[in-house]
């Protein structure tokens, strides 16, 4: 397991984009997938910065731990922000993708991008931390 560390601030998304890309790409993960799992991780690790810690008023790092094992490869942020369980979260239904644009409520897309855009998605808090842990399969099973 690789584990990278940025600060929780808006400039880190682009290097936690890059890791997440050269893991995709070590991983064999196709062009689709990894664009996915990309949007995924910068919905959560956005919505970390600006909620968790922004929003908050405190700073904190995020760690990116990657590992490619078992035809899986697993990304998970951990983070230092107050317990945030994304799926706790009500999803939006079909009324919300029936509205237009201008008329939904703001909210709730980053959660739905991530939980389709990924194989699976799991949220556990361990240690006092925050784990959003995002699984892509690979074709090495």
């Amino acid at each position: 397991m690789e584990r990278n560390t940025f600060p929780g601030i808006p400039d880190s998304l682009e290097s936690i984009r890059q890791v997440v890309k050269e893991a995709s790409q070590q991983a064999g993960l196709s062009k689709k997938a990894t664009y996915n799992l990309m949007l995924a991780v910068d919905e959560i690790a956005s919505n970390i910065i600006m909620h968790g810690y922004e929003k908050a008023g405190i700073s904190g790092p995020i760690d990116v731990l990657t590992e490619h094992t078992d035809g899986q490869l697993l990304i998970t942020l951990e983070d230092d922000a107050a317990p945030f369980d994304p799926l706790a979260r009500e999803k939006p239904g079909e009324d919300f993708f029936n509205m237009p644009l201008e008329e939904r409520p703001i909210g709730g897309m980053g959660i739905h991008l991530t939980v389709n855009g990924v194989d699976e998605f799991k949220y556990e808090l361990a240690n006092h931390r925050n784990r959003n842990i995002f699984i892509m399969k690979t074709d090495d099973a």
